[in-house]
Formats: C-alpha cells, sequence, structure tokens
C-alpha cells in the first residue's frame, strides 16, 4: 500500500472512527510565526506569565498577548480546539503546541529564553514551595472573593473558604525570612514565588476588605507586597492591569449580590442566637461547629426537639435559601435524622421532620429550625 493511502486511511480513522484523537491532534499545533499568549488583565494566574515576559523583556513580535475574546470567548469552538479546557492562559507557541495551565506555560517561558532577563530561579527552595502552596491552596479556593455561590474548592460555605484563604497566607508568611535583604520573597533575586503570588495578592488585598475584614494579610506579606508593588516597575504594572479588572468587575456591581460582601444578615438576634451563646440555658442535645440542637421548651409531642443553624446567614425561612445555603442545610437533615434515630430519646420507628416557613405556617423565630417530633 502506498504511503499516500496509509496516510488517507489513518486519517479517516481519526476523523470518523476515533474523532477525540482527531481534536487532541488539533489542540497540539500552531502554525502562527510568533508565539501568543490568550489573556485578561484581570486574570491572576495569567499575571504571572505576563511578569515573566515583562521582566525579560520579550517584545511582542516574539510573544504578543491577546484576549480571548479575539476568538469570541473561552468557551467559543476556535478557543476550545486550541484549549479544551476551556480557560486561561494558554500559549500558543509558534510552529508549535499550544501550552494550557500558567505554570507550565511559566516552566516553558523560563527555559525557552533562559539567557535573558532574570532567571526566576534562585538558589532557594522556598521560591518552589511558596508558588505549590499558592497553586493547591490558594488558587484552588480563590472564588470565594469573587464568585456568585461556592463550592469554593472542598469548602461549602464562602466562610470556610475564606477562613482556609487566611491560614494559608499566614503559612506561606510564615516561610518569609524577616531578616532578609531585598524586596523579593527571597531576598535580592527576583524569584517564580513573586511572579506567582503576587497578582493573586492583587485581589486578596482588593477583596478581603468587601467580606469585612481589615488587615487579614499577614505583617511580613502586606510589607512585601506593598514594597515590591511601589519598587519594580513591573509589578506596577501587574498591579494596574490587575487591580483595573477587579475595578471594572466592581462598578458593574459584581459584590452587591454576594453573601457576607454586599449581602448581610442585618436583623436582630433572636432568642437562638443566645441560647447558642450560651446567655440563654438549653437542654441540648447535640452540638458542632455548625449545627445546635436542643429540646423545645414548649413540646407539641411527646418527644420535640429543634435543629438550628448557629449562624443564621440570613436565613430567617426557608425561602431565603439559595445555593450559599446547601451545605449547612444538609447539614441540619442530617443531625435531625440522627436524633430521630435514638431510642433513649423517646423516639420510636420515625419521626416527624417540619419546618414551618413564615408566619403564615406558624413559625414564631426568624431564625430557620427544623421541628423533630416523635415518641
Amino acid at each position: 500500500m502506498s504511503p499516500a493511502k496509509v496516510l488517507t486511511l489513518a486519517t479517516f480513522a481519526l476523523t470518523y472512527v476515533f474523532p477525540a484523537a482527531a481534536f487532541s491532534m488539533t489542540i497540539m499545533s500552531s502554525t502562527s510565526s510568533k508565539s501568543t499568549l490568550f489573556d485578561l488583565p484581570v486574570s491572576n494566574n495569567g499575571a504571572r506569565c505576563r511578569i515573566i515576559l515583562y521582566k525579560k523583556e520579550i517584545p511582542k513580535d516574539e510573544v504578543d498577548i491577546v484576549s480571548p475574546m479575539d476568538l469570541g470567548g473561552l468557551k467559543s469552538p476556535e478557543y476550545l480546539a486550541m484549549n479544551p479546557q476551556g480557560k486561561m492562559p494558554l500559549l500558543s507557541v509558534k510552529n508549535g503546541m499550544n501550552i494550557p495551565e500558567s505554570e507550565t506555560i511559566c516552566r516553558y517561558l523560563l527555559s525557552t529564553y533562559v539567557n535573558q532577563g532574570p532567571s526566576f530561579l534562585p538558589n532557594d527552595p522556598k521560591s518552589n514551595l511558596i508558588s505549590r502552596f499558592h497553586d493547591m491552596y490558594i488558587t484552588t479556593i480563590q472564588g470565594c472573593l469573587y464568585k456568585a455561590a461556592p463550592p469554593f474548592g472542598p469548602y461549602g460555605t464562602r466562610s470556610d473558604a475564606i477562613n482556609e484563604m487566611q491560614k494559608q497566607l499566614k503559612i506561606i508568611d510564615d516561610l518569609i525570612d524577616s531578616n532578609k535583604d531585598g524586596i523579593y520573597l527571597c531576598g535580592k533575586e527576583i524569584s517564580l514565588a513573586d511572579a506567582t503570588l503576587f497578582p493573586t495578592m492583587v485581589f486578596i488585598d482588593s477583596m478581603l476588605p468587601k467580606f469585612g475584614i481589615e488587615n487579614g494579610i499577614p505583617t511580613k506579606l502586606i510589607n512585601w507586597f506593598n514594597q515590591i508593588r511601589a519598587k519594580d516597575p513591573v509589578f506596577t504594572r501587574v498591579y494596574d492591569e490587575v487591580k483595573g479588572g477587579v475595578d471594572s468587575w466592581e462598578s458593574k456591581g459584581r459584590w452587591d449580590t454576594i453573601w457576607m460582601a454586599g449581602l448581610r444578615d442585618k436583623d436582630p438576634a433572636t432568642i437562638f442566637d443566645k441560647l447558642v451563646s450560651g446567655e440563654i440555658p438549653a437542654d441540648i442535645l447535640y452540638e458542632d461547629d455548625c449545627v445546635f440542637a436542643f429540646k423545645d421548651i414548649k413540646p407539641a409531642a411527646p418527644v420535640h426537639l429543634l435543629v438550628i443553624p448557629k449562624d443564621r446567614m440570613n436565613l430567617k425561612n426557608l425561602r431565603h435559601s439559595s445555593s450559599e445555603h446547601i451545605e449547612i442545610l444538609g447539614k441540619c437533615l442530617a443531625v435531625a435524622g440522627k436524633l430521630s434515630n435514638m431510642r433513649e430519646l423517646g423516639f420510636g420507628d420515625g419521626a416527624r421532620i417540619v419546618i414551618n416557613d413564615g408566619a403564615d405556617a406558624g413559625q414564631e423565630v426568624p431564625h430557620l429550625h427544623l421541628h423533630v417530633l416523635g415518641g
């Protein structure tokens, strides 16, 4: 069989018999005469790639920066053909493959332009360690600062994700040498850690206060952030790029409807809050970090328990629930089910679990609660 016929059959098989294989081949190559970084100014992960381009002074005729919108957006067929993940940044290498993921792009740029500008690879393991902590434990949950609803990584509530983010900032802060000589995280030499962490810190510095958290960044980290922003022109430039995007989001009211930012529980505390705090005594049957269960002081059945979320989270009624409340509603139901199985409390074969929602339904306390009745 001739080579031409073999090629024709292979093309037929890839296109019609194994279409996924053909697709994977189309995303692997670029025929452009220059490389292109598809990215937007507000992208914190893309910004680390831009810092490397700017510091190494790689010209636009070598690597151009283009908006994914030029191809119709991240979910357009043209963009998905290059990156099936539909995310940015993406580096389309001239006469080569398309490279997604900011860390991979950075490593490619550092190896390709190794003799141009700073190496970003000081002889200090903290550089890679900080970058790794950032990618594993901060960017995976950063959506808690600006996305409409959970989940945020493994966390089902915004408050848990924000608490975890602050914990991770403290861990990174502990890695910074208090006596370091220089403006960068590892001293006088710029590192991949600086390029990785700085753009995300623009997010955190701008957004944490929207959730009522002032001075939420540990001391060494905020000092580094302010110093590098003021003294390194490239970081000043990237700060303006990312912050400009954040400001644009704010001008469009992005945080107006986000829980803990534009939306907060401003109603007065109820008797349930006083029971949870211990200000008023209660016959407690179950308590954890999120859920509180106790005996009703006016029982409507031989056994009558109430199960409530400790933090009301604006959940005065079930009608006020949203995707922010999925986790706590599930936990309350699970606790109600667990208690209804406890024969030592007086339950038999099952229980009636009721939510009175609103005044017309007989709800007396504006703090969501489940009645568990039996016996």
